[in-house]
């Protein structure tokens, strides 16, 4: 296990992150700097349809169109929002550093929850029939390696609050993934066994956060202390759930919900899950 605890104050924001809200709002810019600024990436973007079980799924994907060469894929889980402008932000980010990224519709029909009643009753049930949630994610994570830029052998996946949780539950099921980053997700899920586990695991937690106690941090490293299972935790003190959504703290205030962004914490935990990328691949 690697434990991190990271003072916030006056920390460097670092590399530039274009940035969509929870809903409805702006995507971010389809054309966005990589790493090396004398290229842009040029963003291809689109919604797919798949099935998964008797639901039609509506997803997001996206990638640089420069190029057809393979190269590494990342699923993205949304918040128990639903897929929203927040995850297909994310996922154009990715695109511009090189993956090709998916933001996964978890629910169907690309709907999204426009309150925390439908947004728990709709999460809920992936808590609940961990079973369920694999087999939403298996028909996506087949979608995005039957593109021909896919490098099958290179995939993760990285969630958001609930879909923290959906990512970590995902390694815990033994996906065949090559790592996991949770941003401010549950941490206690399907019980771990070492011999089925196969993915990196990083998890992003905000130390303020009020959704996932200190209890279920301590069990969760429990867990998988108990097994031998080495994994990487940061603790970003003074920030809160959702600190990596530039919407929460207004999302929070309209909900009366303890969520906040922390944009310190946001760049930091980016940047972590950048070079956590940089070892798996």
């Amino acid at each position: 296990m690697i434990t991190m605890n990271l003072k916030l104050s006056g920390f460097a924001l670092g590399c530039t992150i274009f940035m969509a809200a929870c809903n409805n709002a702006p995507a971010v810019n389809a054309t966005a700097a990589t790493a090396d600024s004398s290229k842009v990436a040029e963003i291809k973007d689109e919604t797919v349809s798949y099935p998964a079980g008797d639901l039609t799924m509506k997803s997001y994907v996206a990638y640089d169109g420069r190029t057809d060469a393979k190269r590494p894929a990342v699923l993205i889980i949304p918040e128990w929002w639903g897929l929203t402008d927040y995850a297909r932000g994310r996922a154009k980010q990715l695109a511009a550093l090189g993956y090709i990224a998916m933001a996964v519709d978890f629910y169907g029909d690309g709907k999204t929850a426009d309150s925390p009643d439908s947004a728990g009753k709709w999460a809920g049930v992936f808590y609940k029939e961990p079973m369920l949630a694999k087999s939403h994610f298996d028909a996506a994570l087949a979608k995005i390696k039957s593109y021909p830029q896919t490098d099958t052998s290179k995939i993760a996946a990285i969630g958001y609050c609930f879909g923290g949780a959906m990512v970590l539950n995902m390694a815990r099921l033994g996906e065949n993934l090559n790592g996991v980053v949770s941003f401010h997700g549950n941490l206690v899920g399907v019980p771990p066994k070492k011999d089925l586990m196969k993915a990196k695991i990083l998890v992003c937690q905000g130390e303020d956060d009020q959704f996932v106690k200190p209890a279920e941090r301590a069990e969760f490293k429990k867990q998988l202390d108990s097994i031998g299972y080495a994994y990487t935790f940061i603790s970003y003190p003074g920030a809160n759930h959702a600190f990596t959504n530039p919407k929460a703290t207004e999302m929070g205030q309209k909900f009366k919900l303890p969520i906040a962004y922390n944009a310190a914490a946001d760049s930091a935990s980016w940047k972590a899950m950048r070079e956590f990328f940089g070892k798996i691949f």
